[in-house]
């Protein structure tokens, strides 16, 4: 019944490559979760050098999304997108297991 399946948008996969080609970086980005935030858990990014062995890693467009198997407890079945409004442009996770999440959007509580 575990569906580890997490998916990185084109759009986030778009703007991954862009950030990754100015650091002169390999176009991985690292999820995370860690304690902390207002509803108890938050998501963390970040561009990554190489996988880990145990990480879950995904591909869209020859970008990869990466995810430790903690991590991936909390975001199983999770949509990595990226998105620009009147508010600012930001990595937004849309995880169908969040039981609440905050009016920031970088938080989240199972």
């Amino acid at each position: 019944m575990e569906n580890t399946a997490i998916t990185l948008s084109p759009s986030a996969a778009a703007r991954v490559a862009t950030i990754a080609q100015k650091q002169d970086k390999p176009a991985i980005l690292r999820l995370s979760v860690e304690g902390g935030g207002c509803s108890g858990f938050q998501y963390k990014f970040g561009l990554a050098e190489i996988p880990d062995s145990d990480d879950c890693v995904v591909e869209t467009d020859g970008v990869r999304l990466v995810v430790d198997p903690v991590s991936l407890d909390l975001v199983s079945g999770c949509v990595v997108d990226y998105v620009e409004s009147l508010g600012g442009a930001a990595f937004r996770v849309e995880n169908p297991m969040a039981a609440a999440g905050c009016g920031c959007g970088s938080s989240f509580s199972i």
